[in-house]
């Protein structure tokens, strides 16, 4: 069985917004990347903490989720970003690039309808910063419909934190113990 899907955004989660005085987390070291679509002389200036990169590794390494990217940086997450810590190419949700003003558009985030399309009847857990209750509700009935969800939301202006992950590692060991405890329970065929 597939274990189930991470979702990894970037903006908020990886890269932290700036405070109000332009400042950003010391553990964060600045890079010049060039996205596609930009050219060479006109870079983005991103702040990674590698530190991101080994705990993001230790769960990948640990064969309990299938990691993929879910951001707007779309396959540069892969080329760009993902190097910088250190993280293999993994994949990514292909994402439209909308025409909206806000992330919420419609009371929820903009990702939210284009991920329940993509997941299917996957369980995933996913990592943003910029989740609303709409969007916390649509995990909890996905649950409830027996599609384990769980979405983890860092502050933006910090991002991820070891007990994000510590949060997604205990979230997994549990469903793959429900999941093992169905499985060992016998059918009432097996049992008479």
């Amino acid at each position: 069985m597939r274990p189930p899907y991470l979702l990894l955004d970037i903006d908020g989660v990886l890269i932290p917004f700036p405070n109000a005085d332009g400042s950003t987390p010391a553990t964060h070291a600045r890079h010049d990347v060039v996205p596609t679509g930009r050219s060479a002389d006109n870079p983005v200036t991103v702040w990674i903490d590698p530190a991101h990169g080994r705990m993001l590794m230790e769960v990948i390494r640990a064969g309990l989720v299938t990691p993929v990217w879910c951001t707007s940086w779309r396959q540069d997450a892969a080329t760009l970003i993902g190097p910088l810590l250190g993280l293999p190419p993994l994949p990514h949700v292909d994402l439209p690039r909308p025409r909206i003003t806000t992330s919420h558009p419609n009371g929820y985030l903009w990702k939210r309808d284009h991920v329940d399309a993509w997941l299917a009847d996957a369980p995933a857990v996913w990592i943003d910063d910029d989740f609303t209750g709409l969007d916390h509700a649509w995990a909890a009935e996905r649950t409830t419909r027996g599609t384990a969800t769980l979405l983890i939301q860092p502050e933006p202006r910090v991002g991820l934190q070891a007990e994000h992950l510590a949060e997604v590692r205990a979230w997994v060991r549990r469903l793959l113990a429900v999941r093992t405890a169905a499985l060992a329970v016998p059918s009432e065929t097996e049992a008479a």
